[in-house]
């Protein structure tokens, strides 16, 4: 009898929230209609996430050939607009570079990149200003960048000869470029920035292939903030807690790695 009166609660109290919801979207709708791009049919809370397959960008592809080149989505609550033409998104980053400069808002990476402050995820202001003036400087200037020839040249033609052995061997029928592009690119930036290759497996890797994956998840709460808390129901706020422990203490390996090597070439 209890238990039947704790489910009778349970449900209308899970009905009231419903219906919140539902009158708290239909009331924020604009009433006047705005000069947007065209947009397919959406539904409440979840917007157009439902047209969205497991490959979407063969989903945009099929929507833009039916709405146009410029299209308005809603994932979830989030307005995005979706640009299939390469004149428009020019005429776009020329006349409102400053409105579309940021990345989206991720709250996996903001975690992941101690509130985003990564050069790639930082929001446009002085603070990215500052960062990317620091890369072009130290990293991306020419004379730096020629400095470092020789090691691209390297990595790429040892790429090339794994490429030719991995083809020429009777066991392989398929090559996985993808890795090893990935490996190509790990090495060099490694090389370049830490002075030796992290390849062949071990904690950078899996490091880098943790954190990769993360950012990749689809956070259902970034679309429907209300529904924030299905990460600490599926798991995914303790990966996340987790992660950034084992990638703390493996950043202050490579650090100290790479102190022990720059002062064993000085003395």
């Amino acid at each position: 009898m209890v238990f039947q009166w704790h489910l009778l609660v349970f449900s209308l109290l899970s009905l009231f929230f419903f219906i919140v919801f539902l009158l708290k979207w239909f009331f924020n709708t604009p009433k006047t209609q705005e000069n947007l791009p065209p947009s397919p049919p959406k539904l409440p809370i979840i917007g157009n996430l439902r047209q969205i397959g497991l490959l979407p960008h063969r989903s945009l592809r099929a929507l833009g050939q039916r709405y146009g080149l410029l299209m308005l989505l809603h994932l979830g609550g989030v307005p995005v607009l979706i640009v299939s033409s390469a004149n428009s998104a020019h005429e776009i980053k020329k006349s409102h570079d400053l409105i579309f400069s940021n990345r989206p808002k991720s709250s996996i990476a903001n975690r992941l990149l101690y509130d985003s402050k990564d050069i790639a995820f930082a929001s446009y202001g002085v603070y990215w200003r500052q960062v990317k003036s620091i890369s072009v400087l130290q990293l991306l200037s020419n004379r730096r960048v020629q400095s470092f020839k020789n090691v691209r040249e390297e990595e790429t033609a040892l790429m090339i000869q794994k490429i030719r052995q991995n083809c020429s061997s009777s066991s392989a029928s398929v090559v996985n470029l993808s890795e090893i592009l990935f490996s190509l690119t790990n090495d060099v930036v490694c090389r370049v920035a830490l002075g030796r290759k992290y390849s062949g497996g071990g904690e950078v890797m899996e490091l880098l292939g943790g954190f990769v994956q993360l950012l990749g998840v689809f956070n259902v709460g970034d679309c429907i903030p209300w529904l924030g808390w299905v990460t600490r129901v599926n798991g995914l706020d303790a990966k996340i807690i987790s992660f950034r422990k084992s990638h703390f203490s493996g950043l202050q390996n490579i650090i100290t790695c790479f102190i022990s090597d720059r002062d064993a070439c000085e003395n």
